[in-house]
């Protein structure tokens, strides 16, 4: 039975949007390690994984497609500590029984991406839009009284991962090459970190189980983002859009049914505002797929 590219491009959406919503599972395996041990891992074997894989598939033309000029280097620098610091902090959320904060920064980062697109980009809300950043911004400003803090780790990753993807925006380079790319910068002050500064951590970790997790930890990184960029080619940005809720979704189940997090009257109210936001911007184009 042959399948569509819709179809093909929809199962790839589902994995990767699917896998990371799963992901925290994986990383709470690794609570004993510090955050910043399990980031440089997965920058120097996620760097390996996509390196083998950019090779077997651009073969005699992989040094030709990995050339960049200075001015897309410097910005893949900046995307790149945009992105180490995303993982940083989710990682580190994770492992201190913090999955629903990073559910709610995920569910954030549409609205967020539409404010920095108004902001840097001179593109013009709509009034639905500007209805949907009024009530998640009130949301989680009642989120922030409730607890008594602003809730740092969800605006965290909102903004980080915003910001990340406004300056790959401004780079006229593939998702993959991109990637690799900051990947190879950052695998340097990686191996530094741990050959010099986390020594102690790397004589324990002669544990078989842990490497391996720290290893995958790699592949876990560039699995699902090889499907993501299957799925981008075959589908609508529209469609795309709409499977991006999966993986916060998946990760609000868990912290709250599988890990015990606790669900406060705030995170209620936080999450039903934020949640009627997107409802708001995602009716129009919802209804714009399904009339095709």
């Amino acid at each position: 039975m042959l399948f569509s590219n819709h179809q093909k491009g929809l199962a790839a959406g589902l994995f990767c949007f699917i896998f990371w919503g799963f992901a925290p599972m994986y990383f709470k395996l690794l609570q004993d390690v510090p955050a910043i041990v399990i980031i440089a891992h997965r920058v120097i074997w996620g760097s390996l994984f996509l390196f083998v894989f950019l090779a077997i598939r651009e073969r005699r033309d992989f040094f030709k497609t990995m050339r960049i000029t200075a001015k897309q280097m410097a910005a893949l620098f900046i995307s790149g500590i945009l992105v180490a610091s995303n993982w940083l902090m989710f990682v580190w959320a994770v492992t201190h029984d913090q999955i629903l904060a990073t559910s709610l920064g995920y569910f954030i980062n549409p609205l967020v991406n539409i404010l920095l697109g108004t902001l840097f980009l001179h593109e013009e809300m709509t009034h639905a839009q500007k209805w949907a950043v009024a009530i998640a911004s009130a949301a989680t400003l009642f989120l922030g009284f409730y607890i008594g803090q602003p809730p740092w780790i969800a605006l965290f990753l909102a903004i980080t991962f915003g910001l990340y993807g406004l300056v790959k925006k401004q780079i006229n380079i593939k998702p993959l090459i991109g990637l690799m790319w900051e990947t190879v910068m950052l695998t340097v002050p990686a191996v530094i970190y741990l050959l010099f500064f986390a020594s102690p951590l790397l004589d324990a970790s002669d544990n078989n189980n842990q490497f391996l997790l720290l290893f995958f930890a790699g592949l876990v990184t560039i699995l699902p983002l090889l499907g993501f960029n299957y799925a981008a080619k075959k589908l609508s940005l529209i469609l795309i859009g709409f499977l991006q809720y999966i993986a916060p979704s998946i990760s609000f189940i868990i912290a709250v049914l599988f890990y015990g997090e606790t669900f406060t009257f705030g995170h209620q109210v936080a999450f039903a505002g934020i949640w009627m936001a997107l409802l708001i911007v995602s009716w129009k184009p919802f209804h714009k797929l399904i009339r095709g």
